[in-house]
């Protein structure tokens, strides 16, 4: 028997469950615009992580009269917490009898005396793995061969141990500027990659802000129950 003005015992445990829901129905509304974000956040931390790499890249090989030109000498450090001391030389040469030194860094750039004083500028790193200099005006007499010499010691606990790199660059230089298709080519590839990682990152997060969605609505649901 009911009383008068109250439920049915089943029916008042129904409504009491009811309020219950919704007395706990705000505070997961709430949740639900924190849980975006931090997927999202997750998310770009995976496609990039913000850290430099060093790459082995070779010079270009061709100059252009009157333009400048960049001697690309890169040496990569496999353990960047190494302490080291570095120090560069520059010859350029027509043959082998002629080999002279245009350039020296040692903790600082220095120019020699020569036919390219005044017109080499340092482009290097400021941690020394990339080592490249720059031809100011370049001329036809610039052609020839350059030689990059890099010296570094490293100092350990107990020994120290010395590395050399030589790179050798044969430069040819054009009054014009002569067509290069693998750049062409390299570029439009570069395009392409770069929609395609657009389009995946777009991708995960309509998944993630899905996911996270359909989770909430199971999670009200089930309140409701």
């Amino acid at each position: 028997m009911i009383p008068p003005g109250g439920c049915a015992p089943s029916a008042c445990r129904r409504q009491h469950l009811r309020e219950v829901a919704n007395a706990l129905l705000p505070a997961a509304s709430m949740r639900k615009p924190s849980s975006v974000p931090m997927c999202l956040f997750f998310l770009m931390l995976t496609v990039h992580q913000g850290q430099s790499v060093c790459v082995n890249v070779s010079s270009d090989t061709e100059a252009v009269l009157g333009m400048s030109m960049k001697l690309t000498c890169i040496f990569c450090l496999m353990r960047e917490e190494m302490s080291a001391e570095t120090r560069v030389d520059w010859y350029y040469s027509q043959s082998v009898k002629d080999r002279m030194l245009i350039y020296l860094f040692d903790r600082e750039p220095h120019e020699t005396d020569g036919p390219f004083k005044g017109r080499l500028q340092w482009n290097g790193s400021k941690d020394l793995q990339d080592v490249s200099i720059s031809i100011v005006n370049v001329t036809m007499n610039d052609t020839g061969q350059y030689e990059c010499v890099v010296f570094r010691k490293f100092f350990f606990d107990t020994y120290t141990h010395s590395v050399i790199l030589n790179k050798t660059i044969n430069l040819v230089v054009r009054k014009e500027a002569s067509e290069d298709t693998t750049a062409l080519y390299s570029e439009i590839m570069m395009y392409v990659l770069l929609v395609f990682l657009t389009f995946w990152l777009l991708v995960e997060m309509i998944y993630c802000y899905r996911k996270i969605s359909k989770s909430d609505e199971q999670s009200q649901d089930n309140a409701y129950l």
